[in-house]
């Protein structure tokens, strides 16, 4: 079992910077590739960031170049740095390590942590 645990939430003005951490226990993490999502009120949840285990990135087309997801891995922690936040950026944000595409192993979720962009 792996347990992901989200901080950096909060309450932004537009055009501000938050940066999310998750923090992930077991050994696993540095071997793993790790997705941010997020869910706004009435939506479903959507893909933000994803990075794999060797450090290749993929983004929403809605956070490229302003969004940066990052790893470190001798500390179990994948990062969110978002700049430049909308209002529409508001959303819980939740970490997930992702199935294994050949084991089917993994599918963890953290609690989520609240982003709130306004003015």
């Amino acid at each position: 079992q792996v347990q992901l645990v989200e901080s950096g939430g909060g309450l932004v003005q537009p055009g501000g910077s938050l940066r999310l951490s998750c923090a992930a226990s077991g050994n696993i993490f540095s071997i793993s590739a790790m997705v941010w999502y997020r869910q706004a009120p009435g939506k479903q949840r959507e893909l933000v960031a994803a990075i794999t285990s060797g450090g290749n990135t993929n983004y929403a087309d809605s956070v490229k170049g302003r969004f940066t997801i990052s790893r470190d891995n001798a500390k179990n922690t994948v990062y969110l740095q978002m700049n430049s936040l909308k209002p529409e950026d508001t959303a819980v944000y939740y970490c997930n390590l992702p199935p294994d595409p050949s084991t089917g192993w993994g599918g963890f979720w953290g609690q989520g942590t609240q982003v709130t962009v306004s003015s």
